[in-house]
């Protein structure tokens, strides 16, 4: 009688990706240089080009911007050096560790009673208007941010990594980065800006929904955080945010939404949760939860791209 022999293959994807989330943990953003800020650049000087008060403007900017940084991910994993690529791909595509850092910075201010601080430093986390904002709303402002964040800056990429690996890396940071240069609800981008809210919303669909159920596993309140996630999380005006932060709200045991001022732009947003409204002491507690969905996550997209021979 003979026995298969099974083993584990540590792939180049996966080899790459856990080492890329190694690099964020040590080295996390750069202030300059940054190859996101770069291809934001180029992105901009392209749209100068583009630009016109229509869709088809918008698609096509989106198509080319998209289009390249695919077709660059696709050449480098043809390429002998793949896992140092992949690496280096999702170094650049994290923004996890970044992510944590400004959610203790905020916390830093706000627990000092530096509030002007905190105002000025909220633009790092979201688009709200921080000058109207006091303690208890820039609480709630950094919160949201950290929740609705984590998928967009650490379990997305992942996701998109271990599916399609560096192509999706650099496709999906490509995809969430011209959503937050020109997915807006203005005169100027509402409708040069519609293709890449749109896409943005169809490549962070699954992975907010994960990001949702990773917070529910490690939350340490899971009945709560479920619950909250399925009663609240369709109520937010993102097909995505509110299943996060929904999540949040729950094992956090907050209650999160309302009124958000976005320059002129006013937005009422139902609440989620059944707790308190966040405070100042409640951000390093989202911080905490932010590095455990992240880390889970990373784990998880390890894991995925492992392959198992006989």
């Amino acid at each position: 009688m003979c026995t298969k022999m099974s083993f584990v293959h540590i792939s180049s994807r996966a080899a790459g990706i856990a080492l890329g989330v190694l690099l964020d943990g040590v080295f996390a953003d750069p202030r300059k240089g940054h190859p996101v800020a770069l291809f934001g650049s180029a992105a901009a000087k392209l749209e100068k080009r583009l630009y016109g008060d229509a869709r088809s403007n918008g698609v096509a900017h989106v198509a080319i911007c998209v289009g390249a940084a695919t077709a660059i991910g696709i050449l480098a994993e043809k390429t002998s050096q793949k896992t140092l690529l992949t690496a280096a791909a999702t170094w650049a595509v994290l923004g996890g560790t970044t992510l944590a850092r400004e959610g203790v910075f905020m916390a830093e201010k706000l627990e000092t009673r530096h509030i002007n601080q905190a105002r000025a430093r909220l633009s790092h986390l979201c688009g709200r208007d921080p000058e109207k904002l006091d303690e208890a709303g820039l609480a709630r402002a950094t919160v949201e941010s950290l929740a609705e964040n984590t998928s967009d800056a650490v379990v997305a990429p992942l996701f998109w990594g271990a599916v399609a690996g560096i192509p999706g890396l650099l496709a999906y940071r490509a995809i969430n980065t011209l959503d937050a240069m020109i997915g807006h609800h203005n005169p100027r981008y509402e409708r040069f800006g519609w293709a890449a809210a749109k896409l943005d919303d169809v490549a962070n669909y699954v992975p907010a929904r994960i990001t949702g159920l990773v917070t529910v596993l490690v939350s340490g309140n899971a009945r709560k955080a479920l619950a909250v996630l399925r009663r609240d999380g369709h109520r937010h005006p993102s097909p995505n945010a509110g299943r996060c932060e929904a999540a949040f709200a729950g094992a956090l045991d907050l209650t999160l939404g309302g009124t958000n001022v976005y320059g002129s732009r006013v937005e009422h947003r139902p609440e989620m949760g059944d707790g308190p409204k966040p405070e100042t002491g409640d951000i390093r507690r989202a911080v905490r939860l932010t590095r455990a969905v992240s880390w889970t996550a990373a784990a998880l997209a390890v894991l995925a791209t492992v392959r198992r021979k006989s």
